[in-house]
């Protein structure tokens, strides 16, 4: 059996491709903001102790130790039972959202660990209030150490974004399995997602790791 690439058969549904590599993106880019402002304010939750740090805890083992998968699945065909019903994009992004949320808690928990201690008493020193120490000590700090993870996190989300085809969004790779029913040239098709999928995240990297050195000075590597 011989296979004869004909990557000509693809190359009208590249516009195609893109458009669905914008909607990766969109959902990439929405469930990593909301998982950041969730996982932050849960950091520091966790980093002032007590019953909400309790809580916090178990939050973030439960959507770290149970795949992303099931946790969209139980939103998308679970809570309708309750009268709750989300579409495909809302489901998989709500779930991604959560899921990340419980990643980026430990990653910016460990940010905010590393803070040293002559900084918060030099901050108090300056008579900062709480806010201000917040602004200019804590955060650059945490997003200094911590952008090299939060990298390598957002690189995973935006792959992790393929399984939102499962559930019926036209994604890159749901639109990858739409030309592959009707062309059936599937290595043509799949080897192009895959090198879309790696300027794309390359691309990704390298901005992520110029914003860290330009916003926080962070010593990320840009390839």
């Amino acid at each position: 059996m011989h296979y004869v690439l004909h990557y000509g058969q693809i190359t009208p549904y590249l516009p195609y491709l893109m458009g669905g590599m914008l909607i990766s993106l969109a959902l990439s880019i929405l469930s990593f903001t909301g998982g950041m402002v969730i996982g932050l304010f849960f950091a520091m939750l966790r980093h002032e102790g007590g019953i909400p740090a309790r809580l916090v805890r178990c939050y973030v083992a439960f959507f770290t130790n149970t795949p992303q998968l099931v946790q969209i699945y139980v939103i998308y065909f679970g809570l309708p039972d309750f009268g709750i019903l989300f579409s495909p994009f809302s489901a998989v992004l709500i779930g991604m959202t959560l899921n990340a949320a419980g990643y980026l808690t430990e990653i910016l928990r460990g940010g905010l660990i590393s803070v040293h201690q002559p900084e918060l008493d030099a901050a108090e020193t300056l008579n900062m209030n709480r806010l201000q120490t917040l602004r200019h000590v804590i955060l650059p700090h945490l997003f200094r150490v911590t952008m090299p993870a939060l990298t390598n996190q957002y690189i995973l989300m935006t792959l992790g974004t393929s399984m939102a085809a499962i559930f019926g969004v036209e994604e890159l790779t749901g639109r990858a399995f739409n030309i592959n029913s009707t062309t059936f040239r599937s290595i043509e098709i799949f080897t192009t997602v895959a090198g879309l999928y790696v300027v794309v995240t390359f691309i990704a990297t390298i901005l992520l790791a110029l914003f860290g050195r330009w916003a926080f000075r962070a010593r990320v590597p840009v390839v």
